[in-house]
């Protein structure tokens, strides 16, 4: 599988990065476990919406600009993202 835009001429599968890899609930939001946290911006430089930044050293999201992509999840060295289910 590869990360394209969609226009995949060779047949194989693509991924569109802005999608969530697996379906998520209506209620699913991004969680940074702040005491994981260390400021460290990974995550913010993939994120293909722009919606991390660092506060206070810290990866804050801005919820309706994250696509729940997971992008930043698998780029997090002390695993400090998540995405929960909020009820």
């Amino acid at each position: 599988m590869q990360i394209s835009n969609g226009n995949s001429s060779d047949g194989s599968m693509s991924v569109c990065p802005l999608q969530p890899t697996m379906p998520r609930s209506e209620t699913a939001t991004f969680v940074v476990n702040e005491d994981l946290c260390y400021g460290c911006g990974a995550c913010i430089a993939l994120c293909p919406t722009n919606a991390l930044e660092l506060s206070q050293r810290l990866a804050v999201v801005d919820q309706k600009d994250c696509t729940l992509c997971e992008h930043c999840i698998h780029s997090c060295p002390v695993f400090a993202l998540s995405i929960k289910d909020v009820e």
